[in-house]
């Protein structure tokens, strides 16, 4: 059972009504999943009438609901599929479940019905929430911008209309409208929905911009330089969906297994009913040891051999703050040997802190009074570096006072009157003007340590420097060696922060491979040369930048407390308690899902072989059969429940190894 994801009409350019709201796919909008949750009631309502032996008539047209509802679609798609001169596994199914009911075995029909029809309903729910997510990133770019003309008045205009060449005002507040490079004006832009960096980048002429990033508190006149259906946004579409297509091979090797699997089933009941008719043999009995057949040969076994371990697996990852999105992820993350972690955000808890506070004279001015200025300077910007000395202030219980005359200078820093002085916080470079004082001396040791460094000034004369940076998450260290061991090779970081951060970031935590100042388009790169090189890559991250790579990997990892949606929908697996250490413990239980798994079909093929001999050689009594075959499933089944317990979990979190 294949779905693919539709490509919207908006996904191949930028045009597109900017007024329409992201929409969710509602669920039980989905015909998939209607008609599975149908089939679903009715069997559980057939159950136990059919359990505590009830009249036929009160259970008989429950079950056969069950087979309408849950089989007319698989059932309709196998028809299909023999125009084409395919035979696959959703028709092989119906087939199955109507020889059961044949004769007699309606409980084993409606159950197969049952379980294909919950299958088929949880692909298609990925898909549309795929579809959802992509379309709610195309939102992110704004759906008009203001054209300077040549006269220099402005025009209001849809971002589509855009062309190279022109000049778009960008107003304090609003959403860059295309990718392109600043011809005047300065500004601090977040451009954390493309870059991944966590604090704002200032930007003055001759700087590039990017579309969907947003302007900080000055005005920017920027020349066009991309269209905008290749814009950086754009591009994030285009490969967020050839990288889902990627996966099309192992999809294709599935179905050429269902179609020989499905051929030889058929042929084989067919020739075990045909055959001894043409040698006299009697009508009712041959039917009846070509639907014994056709019981025991099927894949219930097989699939409750696959499904049971790798579900348990999933359900107590979920408790433990994990959400793994299907079985077929269950299973890829036991194969990656390769990690490649994103940082701000995932090694990182993705907010700037005040880790540093250092006056030029304490004998002057305290720590403890320097912070205070600085925070009632701060107080009334919105800029995330001044939030992160306003909160210090406060997390200090200082008392911060009432700042008057404010004023903000983008890519500066903010002045006001504090106490009757004049009170300066912002960048050293700006304002030290080149001088040579112990403050240049403070900046460039904390810059090189990877934090962002922030001069305060009293009356003109510099007084202090704080130093300001992403917290690295208490767990990362080990996590990373634990990764480190579990895949036999160190992990490599993708960021799009600068080398400096980068590099003090991995060294803290034994990160040998640095990859940094990435896009997106440079990120899916970096994975893909990962996997010429025969590696199965596990990616984690937790932005809209790291979407692509995301779906580009074998298997992807989103963290979920402040993940962005395109991120928490593309990606394979969601943490959503932001913790990291239950990355390697949940590819650890994966693991141990894959081995029971191989254990179950060993199980499944050795009852499964011996009842198809049996009924081929001699003549297998129909109870026996069923039991063989039920029996096979229960075993099977319970084996691969063990993995339920918080034990398994607690075992995949401490064991060793790979």
């Amino acid at each position: 059972m294949t779905s693919t994801l539709t490509r919207p009409d908006w996904a191949g350019g930028p045009v597109r009504d900017g007024a329409v709201p992201r929409r969710r796919t509602r669920i039980l909008a989905l015909p998939e999943v209607r008609w599975a949750a149908i089939a679903l009631v009715l069997f559980l309502a057939a159950l136990p009438l059919y359990l505590v032996g009830a009249p036929t008539w009160l259970w008989a047209p429950l079950f056969a609901a069950v087979y309408v509802t849950g089989g007319w679609e698989p059932g309709w798609s196998g028809l299909q599929a023999l125009k084409d001169k395919t035979l696959d596994v959703d028709l092989l199914m119906v087939v199955a479940a109507a020889g059961a009911a044949a004769i007699g075995q309606v409980l084993d029909g409606a159950l197969l019905i049952v379980i294909f029809a919950t299958s088929g309903a949880l692909e298609a729910i990925a898909t549309a929430r795929t579809a959802d997510s992509v379309r709610g990133l195309l939102n992110l770019a704004p759906a008009t911008a203001t054209r300077l003309n040549e006269d220099d008045t402005e025009e209001s205009v849809a971002t589509g209309q855009l062309q190279v060449g022109d000049t778009i005002l960008v107003r304090p507040g609003e959403r860059i409208g295309a990718d392109g490079r600043v011809l005047e004006g300065a500004s601090d832009v977040d451009q954390a929905t493309i870059t991944g960096e966590p604090l704002p980048v200032a930007k003055g002429e001759q700087d590039e911009v990017f579309a969907g990033t947003l302007n900080g508190t000055g005005s920017l006149r920027v020349a066009v330089e991309r269209d905008p259906s290749e814009s950086v946004i754009a591009r994030i579409v285009t490969m967020v969906e050839e990288a889902s297509e990627t996966k099309a091979p192992t999809q294709l090797f599935i179905e050429k297994v269902e179609q020989r699997y499905s051929l030889g089933m058929v042929t084989a009941t067919v020739a075990l009913f045909v055959v001894p008719l043409l040698f006299g043999a009697d009508v009712q009995s041959t039917l009846l040891r070509a639907m014994t057949f056709m019981i025991v040969a099927s894949p219930c076994a097989v699939v409750l051999a696959t499904m049971p371990p790798l579900l348990s697996a999933m359900a107590n990852a979920g408790r433990h703050g994990v959400l793994v999105k299907s079985a077929v992820t269950m299973e890829g993350l036991g194969q990656v040997d390769a990690v490649a972690l994103d940082k701000t955000g995932t090694l990182t808890e993705g907010t700037p802190r005040l880790t540093t506070v250092l006056p030029l004279n304490a004998s002057k001015l305290s720590e403890q009074e320097l912070l205070r200025l600085a925070a009632a300077a701060e107080h009334p910007s919105e800029h995330p570096l001044a939030r992160a000395v306003v909160e210090a202030a406060r997390a200090r219980d200082l008392t911060i006072p009432v700042a008057l005359d404010f004023d903000s200078a983008p890519g500066t820093g903010v002045t006001a009157s504090v106490d009757g002085a004049r009170v300066a916080v912002g960048s050293p470079a700006r304002l030290l003007d080149g001088e040579d004082n112990p403050a240049a001396e403070l900046t460039v040791g904390l810059e090189e340590d990877g934090h962002t460094a922030v001069l305060v000034t009293l009356d003109g004369t510099p007084v202090g420097v704080l130093g300001v940076a992403d917290r690295l998450r208490n767990e990362a260290a080990s996590s990373t060696a634990a990764l480190c061991e579990l895949t036999g090779t160190s992990p490599v970081l993708l960021t799009g922060d600068n080398a400096r951060a980068a590099e003090r970031l991995a060294a803290e935590v034994g990160i040998t491979d640095v990859r940094a100042g990435l896009l997106p388009q440079e990120k899916v790169s970096a994975v893909k040369e990962l996997e010429r090189a025969g590696r199965k890559v596990l990616v984690v991250g937790d932005g809209v930048n790291d979407a692509p790579a995301l779906a580009a990997a074998h298997t992807g990892i989103a963290m979920g407390r402040a993940g962005s949606d395109l991120a928490l929908e593309t990606a394979d697996a969601v943490v959503v308690r932001d913790e990291l250490a239950t990355i390697h413990t949940v590819v650890r239980l994966s693991r141990r899902a894959r081995r029971l798994v191989v254990q179950n079909l060993v199980i499944a093929g050795v009852f499964i072989t011996g009842l198809v001999v049996w009924d081929l050689a001699g003549t297998l009594p129909l109870p026996i059969g069923v039991a063989g075959h039920e029996g096979s499933t229960i075993v099977v089944a319970l084996n691969g429940l063990r993995l339920l317990a918080d034990g398994a979990w607690r075992r995949a979190r401490t064991e060793g190894g790979r």
